[in-house]
């Protein structure tokens, strides 16, 4: 589409009187808002904006995402709705890029009068309508023509945890009603938000979402994904680098998403792109919606496109089964130096060696000494201690004073209290293999897989590997043939690790055991006799 020409001065817009804006005044308002929404921030404390999900669109973003609105648009007169319009970032934006005649209307609603009644003031005589109150809340316009054509937001990212319950079944009702999606209790209220605005838009309505990006691969997100699908045409979805925040008060992987208000076609593709910025981004693809559909997750869209495999390739669970490491409860109290051990008088045998976290793992291979514990500088024990209290108490007492100091605050927390005795710890055995649980981006890494020849177990900052049976016998406990394994699974591609598995903001990586379990390993399968390289049925 060729690009509109700009008008340096707009004329009266229809039906919202005799309003005359000129671009400098503009220019002039947004000096102000942008001073207006640092002062108004200062004015709360980080932790405050944090639960109440205020984290303010930078300028720069929502003139990007305007422009891109502009060029999707198509001419015609514009009805422009923003949910949440803080102090009017977006609607700065869209006195920037139509010119104020081509503006039907304009409306925001804000529930913070702390953002709200300055924002009222900053832009009195310009079109906009401001609506202090809740838009989760609002009653939706019972006509047609009072609906909205253009929906740009970038909604309160407020986490499930800081909603009350009688919101959040509100919520979920509100959403039901208005998308036919049911959102679980552990959407956020952007999410909200978007089936929310589903009856505030026209027929064929153009919707930008400026929303965190975890929806693309959480269990909790797969009604938002179908409602994407199904409800409305999906038309792109922009996902940021997470290691370049969008915000700089908040560490969020961020994504653009574009729909239009009307049924998908048939055989519909929709555009993933990522890095970069909307109009320049450093990879593009486009995306069957039938792919989507069968797609646990979307974040490895549009890599996924180039490292594609058939879903009846091997994966890392057909050679092992996937546990993380063991979750103490309380590391200070249950993992402790051997000096430390020994000051406490806590025996042997109830001690395991264990790793300690990746970060002060100076290798990705950990030798051990002749006894089998791991050559570190630091050496670390686990208190693991399978007695019985009545005999820890009568042949250990220097142990059973340490387990009664901890026992009045420890034995209520959640895990040590689920557990019989309090300080049993799980069950686990020493294995050559282990993932890292959560990682930054490293050397251009993701997660490091460790290659463990002592008898030292991990904690859950680690994922565990178990060779399966026919992998098991292939190793035969030859350090040698382990250490072939560890080098097929280093060998896995960034990408297909990043598409496995699900990214933060600030750049931070994670991967759960199932997710880890469906890495493609074919590598493995040259290892293993022919016979042996089958899938299991029970993982």
């Amino acid at each position: 589409m060729a690009p509109r020409s700009r008008s340096t001065r707009s004329s009266r817009p229809r039906g919202l009187g005799a309003v005359l804006v000129l671009k400098p005044a503009i220019d002039q308002i947004e000096r102000r808002r942008l001073a207006l929404q640092q002062a108004r921030d200062r004015a709360r404390s980080k932790q405050q904006r944090n639960r109440l999900g205020q984290f303010a669109t930078p300028g720069a973003l929502a003139r990007e995402m305007l422009q891109y609105a502009h060029e999707l648009f198509g001419s015609g007169p514009v009805r422009f709705l923003d949910p949440a319009i803080g102090t009017g970032s977006f609607y700065a934006a869209l006195l920037h890029e139509w010119p104020v005649a081509e503006i039907d209307a304009a409306m925001g609603f804000e529930i913070d009068a702390h953002y709200g009644e300055p924002c009222r003031a900053l832009w009195l005589g310009t079109p906009l309508r401001l609506r202090l109150e809740d838009f989760t809340a609002a009653a939706v316009p019972a006509e047609e023509s009072e609906r909205f054509n253009l929906v740009i937001c970038n909604p309160p990212y407020v986490r499930h945890h800081h909603l009350q319950p009688a919101a959040k079944a509100r919520l979920q009702q509100r959403s039901r009603i208005a998308a036919a999606v049911r959102l679980s209790g552990l959407a956020g209220l952007y999410a909200h938000f978007i089936a929310v605005a589903h009856q505030w838009m026209s027929q064929d309505a153009l919707a930008g979402w400026l929303v965190p990006s975890e929806f693309m691969d959480v269990n909790y997100g797969r009604e938002l994904k179908r409602y994407l699908l199904h409800t409305v045409t999906l038309l792109r979805i922009h996902r940021f680098d997470p290691t370049e925040v969008q915000f700089s008060d908040a560490l969020v992987s961020s994504a653009f998403v574009w729909v239009r208000n009307r049924k998908p076609g048939n055989a519909h593709q929709i555009e993933f792109t990522y890095g970069g910025s909307l109009s320049k981004p450093r990879t593009r693809g486009l995306v069957p919606a039938s792919r989507l559909e069968n797609a646990a997750k979307w974040t490895g869209f549009p890599a996924a496109l180039s490292s594609a495999r058939d879903v009846a390739a091997p994966t890392l669970a057909d050679y092992f089964c996937v546990k993380r490491g063991i979750a103490t409860g309380a590391n200070a109290f249950f993992i402790m130096t051997p000096e430390q051990a020994a000051k406490r008088g806590i025996p042997p045998q109830c001690l395991r060696p264990i790793l300690p976290g990746p970060r002060q793992l100076d290798s990705d291979e950990v030798l051990a000494d002749d006894s089998g514990d791991p050559q570190l500088a630091r050496a670390l024990r686990l208190l693991d201690c399978r007695l019985p209290e009545e005999r820890i108490r009568v042949e250990y007492p220097k142990l059973w004073r340490y387990l009664e100091g901890g026992r009045a605050e420890l034995s209520r927390r959640y895990l040590c209290g689920r557990r019989v005795p309090w300080y049993l710890q799980e069950s686990r055995e020493p294995t050559f293999f282990l993932c890292t649980y959560m990682a930054r981006r490293r050397h251009g890494g993701v997660q490091r897989f460790i290659f463990n020849r002592s008898r030292a177990i991990g904690a859950n900052s680690y994922l565990m590997l178990y060779p399966r049976e026919a992998l098991a016998r292939f190793i035969g406990g030859d350090p040698a043939r382990a250490r072939r394994v560890w080098q097929i699974l280093r060998d896995i591609a960034t990408e297909v690790m990043i598409a496995g598995g699900r990214v933060y903001g600030g750049g931070l990586y994670k991967l759960e055991p199932g997710e880890l379990a469906s890495i493609p390993a074919p590598g493995i399968t040259a290892l293993l006799p022919t016979s042996a390289a089958v899938r299991h049925a029970d993982h």
